[in-house]
């Protein structure tokens, strides 16, 4: 924002100061350019001129056009804008300056001849005669003496360049004025598209965390029923699990250190309830160091694994595999489809929330391909981190 409003600035500072030096450059008839410079600075003209188009520029830009364009009162920006025309054909800003400039610049000193306060009464004639400057016959019989007041309109005249110089100055503003509306309503957007992604991916996590924490409780519980001994050594996982979802959940991602210490204590918590036909492949390749990971991506599929690839009448297999590569996370499971004889009561959020989540904090960085054959259950995720 700082940067934007910074180069906006720096912009208009330098296109003023183009706009400034325009009358220096096309004023400047002298070969005493110095002196020319100072002389039309110096006048009340030229800083009239400037004044004029650029307190017209901003009038236009901050007020007129946002409070009356922007709002579709176009017949009184109209009127409006016919009201500056006229002021700007009664002060003449342009016409003004350049009839100054011709009349009051200084002249360069002529050389070699003399001047008429020069020819006393006791100098020879010239052998040509009077000079032409001389002719009292070229003189104005009625010279107009300068009195130092400044005259801004002369009747009769109209300042075509300075209208047309009104026209571009009203253009241009109108453009500034409309691409900064743009940007600010881009902006906008923008950040209203954030604010629902955020709100969409903070109600998904809201979803994740009570299903997560209800399917372990119903595991240990079913531990309590059958008097395990492992119950009070799944109840401190449990702990450890529901210390990391409070904790650190919350955050967009985190360690993969961290989230993979989760998903041992709950794949601890499950072998409890592994009967001997169920074969459980678990593997971790590569070191968990420095990546980073959105937390609980994983453990969708994790639990469907052990939610519907598990069965007390035949044999299963279960494979669950993490690949941890220098930028890229490889996760692999694998499960027996077991058909159950009624569908369960709550299915959770599913692979449909996880799709979700993976287009919200991985757009285009991901790679999630689900397959059913052969009576297997296998998903391929691939995140470039």
């Amino acid at each position: 924002m700082h940067r934007s409003k910074l180069t906006s600035f720096i912009i208009h500072t330098a296109g003023w100061l183009m706009f400034l030096g325009f009358p220096l450059l096309f004023m400047n008839r002298t070969q005493d350019s110095v002196s020319s410079t100072y002389f039309v600075i110096s006048s009340p003209y030229y800083w009239l001129f400037c004044l004029t188009y650029i307190f017209m520029f901003y009038l236009n830009a901050w007020y007129l056009v946002p409070q009356f364009v922007f709002r579709k009162k176009y017949f009184i920006y109209g009127i409006i804008v016919l009201l500056l025309s006229g002021s700007v054909y009664y002060l003449q800003p342009f016409d003004n300056l350049l009839r100054h400039n011709l009349r009051e610049s200084p002249k360069p000193k002529s050389i070699g001849l003399p001047n008429a306060e020069s020819v006393g009464p006791n100098t020879k004639s010239l052998p040509f005669g009077p000079l032409p400057h001389q002719d009292m016959r070229m003189q104005d019989p009625k010279p107009k003496q300068s009195n130092g007041i400044v005259i801004i309109h002369q009747a009769g005249n109209i300042d075509m360049v300075g209208l047309f110089i009104f026209i571009v100055i009203i253009g241009l503003s109108i453009a500034v004025s409309t691409v900064q509306k743009w940007q600010l309503t881009e902006q906008r957007m923008v950040k209203a598209e954030a604010e629902k992604a955020t709100a969409e991916l903070s109600f998904l996590k809201a979803q994740i965390n009570p299903h997560f924490l209800f399917n372990t409780l119903n595991n240990i519980y079913a531990l309590s029923v059958t008097g395990s001994e492992h119950t009070s050594d799944s109840i401190m996982k449990l702990s450890n699990i529901m210390r990391y979802v409070t904790d650190e959940v919350e955050e967009d991602y985190v360690s993969l250190q961290h989230e993979w210490d989760c998903i041992n204590d709950y794949i601890d918590l499950q072998r409890l309830r592994l009967g001997k036909k169920t074969k459980l492949n678990f593997d971790l390749v590569g070191t968990t160091g420095y990546q980073r990971i959105a937390p609980l991506i994983l453990m969708t599929f994790i639990e469907n694994v052990f939610k519907y690839g598990i069965s007390k009448h035949e044999a299963t297999e279960i494979t669950i595999k993490l690949t941890v590569e220098p930028n890229k996370l490889l996760f692999f499971s694998q499960n027996s489809i077991v058909e159950n004889g009624s569908k369960p009561n709550r299915t959770g959020i599913g692979i449909k929330n996880t799709r979700q989540r993976l287009n919200h904090i991985y757009p285009g960085k991901y790679r999630l391909d689900i397959d059913k054959q052969n009576n297997l259950f296998t998903v391929h995720l691939e995140i470039d981190c």
